[in-house]
């Protein structure tokens, strides 16, 4: 347990240093996907519109929960009232 902790903290600081090689391509990973690294505020408009679209899936998401719980709703009463009548 010890060593599988030993190596973890060993790969996170070979992440954080770079693992020998220059700290620029640790920043590989916030570019635009044309190879060209995004600048602080370039990523920071990324950061804020990915969270907008995160957001904008949650809520989706949870309108259509709510959607599907009153068809729910209401086929559970329409099936009550079919067998009050019988």
């Amino acid at each position: 347990m010890a060593l599988r902790s030993v190596v973890s903290s060993t790969g996170v600081r070979r992440l954080m240093e770079g693992g020998g090689r220059s700290s620029v391509s640790g920043l590989r990973y916030f570019t635009d996907g044309k190879g060209r690294v995004l600048s602080e505020e370039e990523r920071a408009k990324e950061a804020v519109y990915i969270q907008k679209m995160e957001r904008e899936r949650m809520e989706k998401a949870k309108l259509k929960a709510e959607k599907e719980k009153a068809e729910r709703e209401k086929a559970d009463k329409k099936a009550e009232e079919e067998a009050h009548k019988r």
